[in-house]
């Protein structure tokens, strides 16, 4: 579904738990997330924690949003 959104002319980020999966796939615009049982967040820590973590992650998808990519590209940091 990524590349064909990413075809329609739609910049497209990918966030996964398993990077070599999405590479496989072809999304071009990959962000590792957490941990496979809360992608996109970390239940142990305290909420200002949490919540610092989820506002990086929505950071570095704009940031991949924004950056002009010629294939594939996984934004660790």
């Amino acid at each position: 579904m990524v590349k064909e959104v990413e075809r329609a002319g739609i910049p497209v980020v990918h966030i996964c738990t398993v990077v070599p999966i999405s590479l496989t796939v072809g999304a071009n615009r990959i962000v590792p997330a957490v941990a496979i049982p809360h992608p996109l967040g970390n239940p142990a820590l305290e909420p200002a924690e949490e919540k610092k973590l989820r506002r990086g992650l929505v950071e570095k998808c704009l940031k991949a949003l924004e950056t002009e990519v010629d294939g594939q590209k996984v934004f660790e940091d």
